[in-house]
């Protein structure tokens, strides 16, 4: 089945061009209408899954793409890093730009651009222009995400607002859990582009619903002071158990992306499957991650130093099970059933030490979030891209030695976190 790309094309800058204008008349819209809340509450909702989508939707097309523009599997695994580093250098930034000039303009544009640019993807053969394209996703799709969740604080607060927040991880791992699914289904039916026109149609869908009854929640915009900002990220940075925790975070998630670079090429290259079976595998290990999320938020209360030993400890096993049932079996169940595994102890470490690095700046919850979240992405980025370039995706052994060396630094960073934690002044609001 194919594509007709030039007439989807010409729809769609047509259609831009009607939203460039919709969107500037919007951009002078007064502040959200009260009975409009509930659905721009659910809107909201909606666009905290879009960096999951944007990075995992194309998972089971990264073959494709590679054969397509006849590029080596590293280049394309690149679009994924250069989007993770750019979305999460953009976080650091973007909370103090939504703070003074509202969240609403600054989302709406963003939706727009992004709208645009997977136009632009998807209609190109120079993975140069793919790179500058995903760099602008991961600048745009920061600012949607922490101006929803500004949103939230913006218009809840107590136990409903705490009930909201609860909430934001599960809602944000429906992205890696749905959208393999949805991009094997449009690989194997459209080709890798159309990964792009899914992503665009989405966000226009958004825009315009945005533009109907969504508009500005901010109170009060504050000025824009770098100085004073730039000190407080020096004296959280300072901070060894703060730093080290991020460095936890973007361990366990390096384990979830590692795979998602290299079990496409080692489920359709070495075992010669589909893409579609590509997606079931990427849902099911996104479950994962899900699963230890609960696990973490129901273990909160046990003792932090025991539990996360366990977990350590767990996630080894895994990996050396990993590594010998692949080697004597050769078979797939192996590479899933263990990393399955591998990825229920990443999230479980995510849960427990993204609440860790939030509780130790209490009086700047929005800066070390946006502190938390976005050196997290560099790291994942760098170290990801890093270990698929010395551990190339070509099987199950080398997947199983990315996860033994991810794992055994989670061990030592660990400990020198618990250490640091023990002699450092705990901050209170």
């Amino acid at each position: 089945m194919t594509v007709n790309k030039s007439l989807i094309a010409n729809f769609a800058l047509h259609e831009s061009s009607a939203i460039v204008k919709m969107t500037t008349g919007a951009i002078k819209l007064k502040r959200i209408k009260d009975g409009n809340v509930w659905i721009a509450t659910l809107l909201a909702f909606a666009m905290i899954p879009m960096s999951g989508f944007a990075t995992d939707i194309y998972l089971p097309s990264l073959p494709g793409m590679a054969g397509a523009l006849g590029i080596t599997n590293s280049q394309t695994q690149l679009t994924l890093s250069l989007f993770l580093i750019s979305y999460g250098v953009s976080q650091l930034f973007v909370g103090g730009l939504l703070d003074s000039y509202g969240r609403y303009k600054i989302s709406l544009v963003s939706i727009l651009v992004f709208c645009i640019s997977c136009v632009i993807i998807a209609n190109t053969k120079s993975i140069y222009v793919i790179y500058a394209m995903r760099i602008l996703h991961g600048i745009t799709i920061a600012a949607m995400v922490v101006s929803k969740r500004a949103f939230f604080v913006d218009l809840y607060s107590g136990e409903q607002l705490k009930n909201y927040l609860s909430i934001f991880t599960i809602i944000w791992s429906t992205g890696p859990i749905v959208a393999p699914f949805i991009g094997g289904f449009l690989e194997v039916n459209f080709g890798w582009s159309s990964n792009f026109y899914f992503l665009g149609g989405f966000g226009a869908i958004l825009l315009l619903l945005e533009l109907i009854f969504s508009g500005e929640t901010i109170k009060h915009t504050t000025a824009f002071h770098p100085a004073k900002i730039l000190a407080i990220y020096v004296e959280m940075v300072r901070t060894g158990s703060f730093t080290l925790g991020i460095g936890m975070l973007g361990l366990a998630y390096s384990m979830v992306m590692v795979y998602n670079m290299s079990g496409p090429f080692i489920i359709e290259h070495y075992f010669n499957l589909s893409p579609v079976i590509t997606g079931y595998c990427s849902l099911l290990l996104g479950f994962a991650w899900m699963v230890g999320g609960f696990l973490g938020k129901g273990t909160i209360n046990k003792p932090f130093i025991r539990k996360m030993n366990i977990n350590v400890s767990f996630q080894l096993v895994a990996a050396l099970a990993l590594l010998l049932t692949f080697s004597l079996f050769n078979q797939l169940w192996t590479v899933l059933v263990f990393a399955f595994m591998v990825h229920v102890g990443a999230g479980f470490t995510y849960n427990n030490y993204f609440t860790f690095c939030l509780q130790k700046f209490p009086q700047n919850a929005g800066i070390a979030g946006g502190l938390t979240g976005g050196l997290c992405y560099v790291i994942v980025s760098m170290l990801s891209y890093t270990l698929i370039y010395l551990l190339p995706a070509k099987d199950g052994v080398n997947l199983s030695f990315s996860y033994i060396a991810l794992i055994l630094v989670s061990a030592l960073v660990m400990y020198r976190v618990f250490v640091l934690n023990g002699k450092e002044p705990h901050h209170t609001a």
